[in-house]
């Protein structure tokens, strides 16, 4: 009740601070200023009944977090009356996350990337998650195909590029789970972890050296290239410039087969890819006749081509055992 008493007096205040000057000025109550007092009386008024007595209880109660049980429910009424609604099935697939229904918030997001076209990285990266909390933190293959395809469509995605780092090391393809790891220290994400980025980022670059080692010789690799950097291109690019060396299915370029990565300031240089540098492992560089090989400098550091960076592609035919050469001589306009 204090409270209203408070209101009231503010009222009178108010009111005073507009009528008394008015009064002086003139001398004596006019019209005017009985509609200022009917006003600012009715206006609290009013305001009493619209919202009527203090709810202390609620306002004490406003900071406790709903029942994820209630959201789900709630979630689930309005995409009975929305089933078109990607982004709620995205809610709905983490609020039952949450709550460990692994089932059903897999469930959820399918419905998401399906309505989605496969086209949202959050959504991939939520189900790949989901899928390998589902197998107490086992990478499945499925795991490591949604997380490549999420880094197709973004790059730069903390989740995918953390969990596809751990995916890649579990495929013993340490140098792409270093790359990926040393992505996320330059964008200056996840700063609690560095240290511990930094660890494992040296630890797997030691195994990818030992690794290359052995990959590495000419008997053992499936793609062996000399590549090198025409004299336009050298004169453009930076020596700190990424070149990404791209291997990739011809007939269906998306995701890649294999990729590794160097910098300008090592060309010219020699190129072995093996199985190893495999993206996954049910498709092999092994497993084509006929592989694209891409070679190209990224100004912005990112795979994906942009107006700028400098390219060269040739078709090899795995099963020669050749050695290839690669120009990297074609600037995308």
């Amino acid at each position: 009740m204090a409270i209203w008493i408070i209101l009231f007096v503010m009222c009178l205040i108010a009111a005073a601070f507009i009528i008394f000057p008015l009064y002086r000025s003139s001398g004596f109550f006019k019209p005017l200023m009985a509609l200022i007092i009917i006003l600012v009386f009715g206006a609290s008024f009013l305001f009493y009944i619209s919202i009527g007595k203090p709810n202390y209880s609620s306002v004490a109660n406003s900071s406790v977090d709903p029942d994820i049980s209630e959201v789900i429910k709630s979630i689930s009424e309005h995409l009975t009356r929305n089933p078109s609604d990607a982004e709620g099935w995205l809610m709905l697939g983490r609020s039952q996350q949450i709550m460990k229904k692994y089932d059903d918030a897999i469930s959820s997001f399918e419905r998401a990337m399906k309505l989605d076209n496969r086209q949202n990285s959050k959504v991939l990266v939520a189900l790949a998650i989901t899928l390998m909390e589902k197998n107490n933190g086992t990478i499945i293959e499925r795991t490591s195909s949604l997380l490549e395809e999420a880094l197709i469509l973004e790059p730069t995605n903390i989740d995918a590029l953390f969990y596809g780092g751990g995916a890649a090391a579990s495929r013993g393809n340490f140098s792409l789970a270093a790359d990926r790891w040393e992505a996320l220290l330059e964008l200056n994400s996840l700063v609690e972890i560095h240290e511990f980025l930094e660890r494992k980022i040296n630890e797997w670059r030691d195994s990818s050296t030992q690794s290359a080692l052995k990959a590495n010789k000419k008997e053992n690799s499936i793609i062996s290239l000399n590549i090198k950097l025409s004299k336009e291109a050298l004169s453009v690019l930076p020596a700190d410039t990424t070149v990404y060396i791209i291997a990739r299915d011809p007939f269906k370029p998306s995701p890649p087969v294999a990729v590794t990565r160097r910098q300008v300031i090592n060309f010219p240089l020699s190129v072995f890819l093996s199985d190893a540098d495999s993206m996954m492992s049910n498709r092999k560089l092994s497993d084509f006749s006929k592989i694209e090989v891409v070679a190209r400098a990224s100004l912005s550091g990112e795979p994906a081509p942009r107006s700028g960076d400098w390219s060269g592609s040739l078709t090899i035919e795995t099963k020669s055992k050749m050695t290839f050469d690669l120009i990297i001589n074609e600037m995308i306009p």
